[in-house]
């Protein structure tokens, strides 16, 4: 099994909101990403929509399902009201429950499910009701999955930014365990496995080969800096075949 790349784009919604432009554009870089093979598309909005804005969700959705039926759109943030009613208008084919604060840069732990089952587990069957498959993020521990069959999700995400933002194998190794353990323990109570958060060409192999039921990994700020590079064609390649994936055109 391949773990399947969804690009997240709110790096390059980041940058354009630097100026009253419409460029560079999500929707048009995001479909050279599908074109190249990606998985899917990925956005965060967030309350002060400093990168993705309310408005492009719904032109994201229209464009993945006229040109790339089958490819997903996967849609992260808190369950507040005002989220809750964007996701279920955009119905997209997952959503991604992440405790972030407003007032954070960006996400930087999971869930505490035990203090937060009761929305959760609310949050969760609305949004399943309405055929929207449900991640939670959570950090690497392997006693989580066990906290969760009162919730209800389909799949976890795993937050990989203490094992991302590690240089060598060496220094990761501690934490690529501990994540191992996690998704062998989310595995064995049934729940699908996702990942994210300062994952690169550099450490997706090790990852991918820790955890080969992987079923999704969301990559923007590494990816989108690498298309800098590369473009972002032959970047979503190398990402592919980083997570051992053969890319398709």
């Amino acid at each position: 099994m391949t773990a399947k790349l969804s690009v997240n784009v709110n790096a390059i919604a980041h940058l354009r909101n630097r100026r009253t432009v419409p460029w560079p554009s999500v929707v048009g870089l995001g479909r050279i990403a599908l074109q190249a093979g990606a998985a899917g598309l990925t956005v965060h909005p967030r309350p002060d929509e400093r990168h993705i804005r309310k408005a492009d969700v719904p032109e994201l959705a229209a464009m993945i399902r006229a040109e790339f039926p089958g490819r997903e759109f996967n849609i992260e943030g808190f369950p507040d009201p005002d989220f809750l009613k964007l996701v279920e208008a955009a119905r997209p084919d997952q959503v991604t429950l992440v405790p972030d604060d407003p007032s954070q840069g960006t996400s930087d732990h999971g869930w505490d499910l035990a203090r937060h089952q009761q929305l959760l587990a609310s949050v969760v069957g609305r949004l399943k009701a309405g055929g929207m498959r449900v991640s939670i993020f959570i950090d690497a521990d392997r006693a989580a999955p066990a906290r969760a069959h009162n919730i209800g999700p389909d799949r976890f995400e795993l937050y990989t930014g203490p094992f991302g933002g590690q240089l060598t194998s060496a220094t990761r190794a501690p934490f690529l365990k501990a994540l191992r353990e996690t998704a062998e323990a989310a595995k064995s109570a049934g729940f699908g496995i996702n990942a994210g958060h300062d994952l690169t060409r550099e450490n997706l192999p090790e990852l991918c080969a820790a955890i080969p039921h992987l079923d999704e990994v969301s990559i923007g700020h590494a990816l989108i800096g690498d298309a800098l590079t590369f473009g972002m064609a032959e970047t979503v390649r190398l990402f592919q075949a980083a997570c051992g994936e053969n890319s398709k055109t």
